[in-house]
Formats: C-alpha cells, sequence, structure tokens
C-alpha cells in the first residue's frame, strides 16, 4: 500500500495582517477546541471561530508566504483555541508538534477553503474571455455531411488549429461585460461555453471529433485549447490595499444572487486581487423626496455591507467570487470593497 507522508507544520511566525485595524474578535459561540469533519470548509471552520473569517491568517498564526503554500489540516485533526502571554488567541492543533502525518490510500484530503463542487464548473469551463482573445482563435468551417448542428461523435473541420494540442473547449461569443464605471470600456465577453472537441487529424483544415455537447454546435464557432488553471487553496485572507469595485454579472443570468451565488466584478490581477482574497459587499442606495416647494431631489443612505465573498479565479481585469455571506440579495452595480 502506497504510503503518502506530508508534513503538518504549525508556523510560530508573525501573522501576516499585524497592521489590522483592531485586535482579533472571537464568535460569540467560539468553541474551545473542535475537530475537523468531513466536508468541512476553511471558511466554515474560520466561522466557527472569528467573527471575521478572512482574518484566519492571524489566529492561525501565519505569515505571508504561508498563504500560498498553507499548512494542511485534515478531517480529524483537533483544533484548540488558546491564548498567548497577551491575552491575544490563536488556534494550534492538539499535540502541538512538528511532526510528519503519515496518511495511508485511500488518501484523506485536506479540507478546501470553499466548496470545491460550486466552483468546479467555473475552474474547467473558460466562461470569461478577455478582450480581443477571440479573434484570432481556431474556427469551425464545416461539419460532417454539412450538418447544421453537431453532437457527441461528430466530425468537424477547424481552421488554424494547433496541431501539438489534442483536447479543445468550444465556445461562442456572448455579451459583452461593461465596465459600469465606464460603460463604453468592454472589459470581456461572456463566452457561451458548448462542450469538448478532440483533434484526431492534424491539417489544414485539421479534423475534430465532438466529445461532449452541453448547446448546439455549428459552423463559425471558436476553440481554445483545454488548459485546466488548478485550484490553488489559498487561505482566505484580505487585499493589503484597498479594493473597490463593483459587481458586474451574476451567473445564470439572473438578476439578483444569494449566499452560494457565482459572481464576477470589474477588477482582476492587474489591480492585485489573487485566489483567496475575501471582500466586503456594500450597496449604496439613493431615495427620492420632494422638497417644501415640491421638487423632487435625490438622497443618498449611508452605504450598507450586505456581504462577503471569496475570489476563486482571477483575469486581467475581471474576477470570477462565491458569495459567502450575504444579507437579502446581492445585485448587479453592488459595490465590493476591502473588508
Amino acid at each position: 500500500m502506497k504510503r503518502i507522508i506530508s508534513a503538518l507544520l504549525l508556523a510560530a511566525s508573525a501573522s501576516l495582517c499585524a497592521a489590522q485595524d483592531s485586535p482579533l474578535q472571537l464568535a460569540d459561540t467560539a468553541p474551545g477546541q473542535y475537530q475537523v469533519a468531513p466536508g468541512d470548509t476553511l471558511w466554515g471552520i474560520s466561522a466557527r471561530f472569528l467573527r471575521e473569517p478572512w482574518r484566519w491568517p492571524e489566529i492561525w498564526r501565519m505569515n505571508k508566504g504561508q498563504i500560498k503554500n498553507p499548512h494542511r489540516i485534515y478531517p480529524g485533526d483537533v483544533l484548540v483555541l488558546d491564548r498567548d502571554a497577551s491575552g491575544n488567541p490563536y488556534l494550534r492543533k492538539q499535540d502541538g508538534k512538528l511532526q510528519p502525518k503519515i496518511h495511508s490510500e485511500p488518501i484523506v484530503q485536506a479540507i478546501p477553503p470553499i466548496p470545491p463542487n460550486v466552483i468546479e464548473p467555473f475552474i474547467s469551463e473558460p466562461l470569461i474571455v478577455e478582450v480581443n482573445a477571440l479573434e484570432n482563435n481556431p474556427r469551425i468551417i464545416a461539419t460532417q455531411q454539412d450538418r447544421v448542428f453537431l453532437g457527441n461523435g461528430d466530425l468537424d473541420y477547424v481552421k488554424d488549429a494547433d496541431p501539438g494540442k489534442e483536447n479543445w473547449h468550444v465556445y461562442r461569443n456572448g455579451k459583452p461585460l461593461l465596465d459600469p464605471e465606464d460603460d463604453k470600456q468592454v472589459l470581456g465577453y461572456e463566452a457561451f461555453y458548448l462542450g469538448t472537441a478532440r483533434q484526431v487529424r492534424p491539417g489544414e483544415p485539421a479534423t475534430f471529433e465532438i466529445r461532449t455537447s452541453k448547446q448546439e454546435i455549428g459552423r463559425g464557432d471558436r476553440l481554445i485549447p483545454a488548459t485546466r488553471p488548478a485550484l490553488v487553496d489559498y487561505i482566505p485572507h484580505r487585499p493589503d490595499t484597498q479594493i473597490d469595485g463593483r459587481i458586474i454579472s451574476i451567473y445564470g443570468g439572473v438578476g439578483s444572487a444569494g449566499r452560494g451565488s457565482i459572481v464576477s466584478f470589474n477588477r482582476g490581477a492587474q489591480d492585485g486581487l489573487e485566489i483567496g482574497h475575501v471582500l466586503a459587499l456594500q450597496r449604496n442606495r439613493t431615495v427620492y423626496e420632494r422638497d417644501q416647494n415640491d421638487r423632487r431631489i435625490s438622497v443618498k443612505i449611508p452605504s450598507e455591507r450586505i456581504g462577503l465573498i471569496f475570489v476563486f479565479r482571477t483575469f486581467e481585469r475581471i474576477s470570477y467570487a462565491l458569495v459567502l455571506q450575504s444579507e437579502g440579495t446581492v445585485e448587479i452595480n453592488d459595490y465590493v470593497q476591502t473588508p
């Protein structure tokens, strides 16, 4: 039986967020200890102990590098809430020792930061395509027996395909995603993901076989190589800089979202966003009243926090995030900010 030894290191180094504005606040029902169970997520565990779950790196005493290379927590581990000499809370594993732990097959999986089944389609399927990314991609120019639409197992002929790549995604241009701060600025396109195809005979044109089809595939549809970005197990944490953005899309074409929904917003890698960042959802409202002269006037309502999101995939100018908490509904044009 194959054995995999994974070192479970407990960091005693300085916290990433030493400059946090306020001391850690424990949740009202924070337990003295907790045994990690199958199905737990790091966010869920953090919320058991902290009022602000994105501050996990502080209570776990992590430095900045360890956020991107986290110490694994496994089902069965017992986490103990303790305090240092200054009375500051921190978590440790029950044994408190730096020693390897052996996991036999079937391999026990470390707990993920957020539910992986919810975001899986957004990791494996390219649902947002950057501006100008479509123009030079390979294109279906003919179909088997001149069929209008293709299904599983059908052949098609593709122009300009890289002969060294076998597996591809098929998609079609979708609606443009406009920057709510400048409606003339297109940030990207929400592409219609159609299915997958395999290159069976390179050439010009190349012969492809449709492997899976979620929607009808036909002439003019585009292909991109089926690379799969890894879901990095970054720890939930707040950005180091101030982020201010707006929700631009809610997956599924609906007008509002709630906990567990996927949203995209108009900030990305160029703004310093990375996987694991937690942002606050804010709503700025304006209401209209009549003044003493019966003129219609606007009154701005103070900004309200309505939830939290976890960034799990970034593009240059757009990011995907999972709604972790929400009070009421989340809507397009709601604000996202560093908490």
